[in-house]
């Protein structure tokens, strides 16, 4: 790796290191937000372009909050690309709208597409929504209009399963 880029990840590792205290709570721009990740180590390869972070590995953009064992980021031309995710059932959390519940789901993958908003988790997954959760081995969820997809169209074989609670009275 050359010095200047070495110079230059440094510095954006402070830059985020700086921002990682601060509440941003913007939730339509959660996208437009840079990702904050603090783990207890962190290599990054620059032939093949991943950062690998492991050990309680927290990882923040915006509103979106991700907490896994080991988290390995690809990256093209400096842009965060994809964000895989894995641990004993990684968890991630995100208010998609001021003053509405937040969105809990775990897995024992979870794969981010920043650029797409989307979240795919995968084996073992399961998202609450209000008062609805879902279980399946496939989940994807559109993090920018919190849409929720359980379920392989592919085979018969795996299920969804949903509960659909009712509001508490008050």
């Amino acid at each position: 790796m050359k010095k200047t880029k070495i110079q230059i990840i440094f510095c954006y590792c402070i830059f985020l290191s700086g921002l990682y205290g601060f509440d941003v709570s913007a939730l339509e721009s959660d996208a437009d937000q840079p990702i904050t990740i603090d783990s207890n180590t962190a290599t990054y390869d620059d032939a093949s372009e991943t950062s690998t972070y492991t050990g309680n590995v927290i990882s923040v953009q915006g509103s979106i909050r991700v907490n896994s064992e080991k988290l390995v980021v690809y990256l093209k031309d400096g842009d965060a690309e994809k964000l895989v995710f894995t641990g004993k059932k990684a968890k991630f959390k995100q208010t998609p709208s001021e003053g509405s519940e937040d969105i809990i789901g775990e897995a024992l993958t979870g794969e981010y597409y920043p650029k797409k908003n989307l979240l795919v988790l995968i084996d073992e997954a399961t998202v609450w929504q209000g008062n609805a959760i879902y279980s399946s081995n496939l989940i994807e969820y559109d993090i920018k209009t919190s849409l929720v997809k359980a379920g392989e169209k592919s085979s018969d074989n795996k299920r969804v399963h949903v509960i659909l609670k009712p509001k508490p009275k008050k």
